[in-house]
């Protein structure tokens, strides 16, 4: 099979058209159709219907762009390794991450990196979704508490905490001796439980157990945040979000949640080497959190 041939049909199904293809790639478009009819004639099938207005993979060419879009990639940066001998980062970095964590620390990390690394074309794309680093594209992912995947290799770099925090004025709880459950008015994210009860402690007084009384739903962290901050009611939130909050005096700390620590990873696919660039910005990104557990000064 002709590598070539096949690197032109994978930019075509990527970027659905011939011309897409071309003007991002700079590559004529008259060779690539040319390439890609090449493709289907050695291989005996149709991998493109082409129409009028739109083009659609066949079924076998979807099944041969799926499988081996992400081998060229290696390939490709395999080569590259070699070439500048591993150790110079260029290129483009694609990275996703949640939104809470992109926007509390992945723009002063990103900074330093395109700094320090003004070769690589980093984009870092903030969402909350299961991204997938071979089908949406992305050299590394993100991840909070991930579940076990074969298809994802990578490493914990940071730990957090999830915390109970209030507007100063307003009053926490005392424990009581029986473990009561004790009402609270409360800011919680849209997808929470309807029965959730938060059992936080506090230094070395006994546990308190809180049972939410929603006052406002809300569907993003961020939003959860400022409520807090204009006096809707007590929140759960993660540390590293509301930790300079609690050290400027604009949100009370209750407790912290009790049970394991929130681990955070970055992972990407199994299938693909860890290249120079990935490196780089693994480096970065460990040396901005150098302790693996986040302890923010309170």
């Amino acid at each position: 099979m002709d590598l070539q041939a096949l690197s032109d049909f994978n930019l075509v199904a990527a970027h659905g058209g011939f011309g897409r293809a071309s003007r991002v790639t700079g590559r004529p478009k008259a060779t690539l159709s040319r390439r890609v009819a090449e493709l289907e004639q050695s291989l005996g099938v149709r991998l493109i219907e082409r129409g009028s207005q739109s083009l659609r993979l066949t079924d076998e060419g979807r099944a041969l762009h799926e499988r081996t879009d992400g081998l060229l990639s290696e390939i490709a940066e395999a080569g590259e390794a070699v070439v500048l001998g591993a150790s110079t980062p260029r290129g483009r970095l694609r990275v996703s991450a949640p939104v809470v964590f992109a926007h509390v620390a992945l723009g002063r990390i990103g900074a330093r990196f395109a700094l320090a690394y003004p070769e690589v074309q980093l984009e870092i794309v903030a969402e909350d979704r299961k991204a997938d680093p071979v089908e949406d594209g992305y050299d590394l992912i993100i991840r909070i508490d991930p579940a076990p995947d074969e298809r994802l290799v990578g490493r914990r770099f940071l730990n957090d905490e999830r915390l109970i925090v209030a507007p100063p004025g307003m009053r926490r709880p005392s424990p009581t001796a029986d473990g009561e459950e004790l009402a609270v008015k409360a800011v919680l994210l849209s997808a929470s439980s309807q029965t959730a009860v938060w059992r936080l402690g506090s230094g070395a007084e006994p546990d308190v157990v809180l049972k939410p009384e929603p006052v406002l739903r809300l569907s993003s962290l961020l939003m959860v945040r400022d409520a807090v901050l204009a006096g809707a009611g007590v929140a759960l939130l993660p540390k590293l979000l509301v930790a300079d909050d609690i050290a400027a005096g604009r949100l009370a700390y209750w407790g912290t949640l009790r049970g394991p620590a929130v681990e955070i990873w970055a992972l990407q696919s199994s299938r693909r080497l860890i290249g120079a660039k990935v490196r780089a910005f693994l480096d970065v990104l460990e040396k901005a959190f150098p302790e693996k557990v986040f302890v923010p000064t309170i």
